[in-house]
């Protein structure tokens, strides 16, 4: 058994939460572990707040930024998509990059990102929007109901 669902959203900042929380819902009700549960919670969590901060404002700007989860025995995968201006030909988030000094308000979100998941992909580029796709291998808890098989 899996289950997915797909929210639209305003670009707004309460809708963050609003989607941390359906996530996390989700993957109590399931039966994920809470340590993987909050990874992804927060990795989601930065996801949105950049489609909120930087999602609009593109040639095809809808007002909003789409959320996709997708949980099943082994993995659960999250995309969170845009239609603001894209992400910069070349992506300036790598292992390598200089971190944002101590003081700075932002800059954090991607490299946090792909420091919880196991897997990133960072889409999309110039007036195309920008899509975060990422995905983390589960664990679950004795009384899962939809843990591996």
């Amino acid at each position: 058994m899996s289950i997915w669902w797909s929210l639209h959203l305003r670009r707004e900042a309460a809708s963050v939460p609003l989607a941390r929380r359906l996530l996390l819902g989700a993957m109590d009700t399931a039966g994920v572990d809470p340590d993987i549960s909050f990874d992804l919670s927060v990795a989601l969590t930065e996801a949105c707040a950049n489609a909120v901060e930087h999602g609009g404002y593109g040639p095809a700007d809808s007002g909003g930024y789409r959320v996709t989860a997708y949980l099943d025995g082994e993995k659960c995968r999250i995309e969170v998509a845009d239609s603001g201006p894209g992400f910069p030909r070349r992506r300036v988030v790598r292992p390598s990059a200089r971190p944002p000094s101590p003081t700075a308000e932002s800059g954090r979100g991607l490299g946090l990102i792909e420091q919880l998941a196991d897997h990133v992909d960072f889409t999309g580029g110039p007036g195309h929007g920008a899509v975060v796709s990422f995905d983390k291998t589960l664990k679950w808890r004795e009384d899962a109901l939809l843990g591996a098989v």
